[in-house]
């Protein structure tokens, strides 16, 4: 996969999932997965006998955002579906939003 650039999209070959680049670490390739398979391009077509891995089947929800352990890539996610997002092998984790301080 080419090197990644904030505001690109990408979508899954196994399920609806589609997703929009927030944050990417601009010096280095990465294998982003969605449900087992690797992510396309939004004019790409998948290959045929491509199925969800039912081990990175846990989904993706609307409008949450996706980062990985280290925090340098953040994905957005534009369409929900059934398969998980993986970087590198490794399952990218729901960011949580910020607690904010109380107003006592």
């Amino acid at each position: 996969m080419p090197r990644l650039k904030v505001g690109t999209r990408l979508k899954s070959a196994v399920c609806a999932t589609e997703v929009m680049v927030v944050a990417a670490p601009g010096d280095q390739d990465i294998d982003i997965r969605c449900g087992g398979a690797p992510m396309l391009a939004p004019g790409d077509a998948a290959t045929g006998g491509v199925t969800l891995d039912a081990g990175a089947a846990q989904g993706t929800a609307l409008g949450k955002r996706y980062v990985s352990a280290a925090g340098d890539l953040e994905l957005l996610c534009v369409k929900p579906g059934k398969g998980s997002l993986t970087a590198g092998g490794a399952l990218l984790a729901l960011k949580e939003a910020k607690q904010l301080p109380s107003s006592d």
